[in-house]
């Protein structure tokens, strides 16, 4: 009886690590592909015989891409606009995520489930009606306006994120601090947001990385180069008889760098924040 549990539980540890095994390699493949044809030569890529494992090394489509392109120029302005986009959803999304969970008020539940209904439609219908308000306040192909075109679909998120966090966190600690004196806003300040911190940093995270690679947003409320973001740049580098698969992977590469080294930063508060949304949502 024993024998057969103990035969059962490991197969089943079997099968449960070829599943994450399969999921890890389905995942990790494609990076793993473009970071492989990013350092292959123009004639090493495009073959009659499928190459794995580049023949020679180079890091001539890296040199390619950064001093023959406008990539440093779209790479900060994705910066700036992914940045620009979470302050303003921190800002905002914080006090509104803080009034939903702590205030009751009439319409509540049917602004939440507005907030929810803005993320089933899809972004591309909104394009028309937010082209026509920024270009009549002249905010259409700049990266503030660019910001705020990424704030109008990502603050329902944010909001929804962080309302979960907040209600986790004691109402009695609050109410303490306003008995010692504190005021409302400091109570939320100093108690509530340390209390969520984990959430935040989580929600936060999510918000970066929707920002940084949203791509229909860019390229329907930017023309020029001073405003365009990586995805935007990327796309325009295909020609109509060209394809520059090197510097294509080598520009991918480079671009998700930045993602990379944020969850290498805030990885383990990330983690400790969603699994506490996970136990107390």
């Amino acid at each position: 009886m024993l024998k057969t549990k103990n035969s059962r539980r490991a197969a089943g540890d079997v099968l449960a690590y070829a599943v994450l095994t399969s999921l890890a390699v389905f995942c990790l493949g494609p990076m793993v592909w473009m970071l492989m044809t990013s350092l292959k030569r123009e004639a090493d890529i495009v073959t009659s015989r499928m190459q794995y494992i580049p023949r020679s090394i180079t890091f001539e489509n890296y040199a390619a891409i950064w001093t023959q392109s406008n990539f440093p120029v779209l790479i900060a302005n994705s910066i700036v606009v992914t940045t620009t986009t979470v302050v303003i959803c921190v800002v905002t999304g914080t006090l509104a995520a803080y009034a939903f969970s702590r205030f009751s008020f009439r319409g509540r539940d049917k602004i939440m489930l507005g907030y929810l209904l803005v993320r089933m439609f899809p972004a591309v219908m909104m394009i028309i009606p937010l082209y026509l308000m920024m270009r009549t306040a002249g905010l259409v192909d700049s990266r503030f306006g660019l910001a705020l075109a990424y704030t109008s679909f990502l603050l329902p998120l944010f909001v929804w994120m962080l309302k979960g966090f907040l209600d986790a966190a004691p109402k009695e600690l609050e109410s303490a601090a306003r008995i010692d004196g504190s005021t409302r806003f400091g109570a939320m300040v100093r108690i509530v947001l340390p209390l969520a911190r984990n959430g935040l940093v989580a929600s936060s995270v999510f918000i970066a990385i929707a920002a940084w690679n949203e791509f229909i947003f860019a390229l329907m409320l930017t023309t020029g180069q001073g405003s365009r973001t990586w995805p935007v740049g990327l796309q325009l580098m295909v020609g109509e008889f060209q394809l520059p698969w090197g510097v294509l992977a080598a520009g991918g590469i480079l671009s998700i760098l930045p993602v990379v080294f944020l969850f290498a930063v805030v990885q383990r508060t990330m983690v400790q924040g969603l699994t506490a949304g996970a136990v107390k949502g």
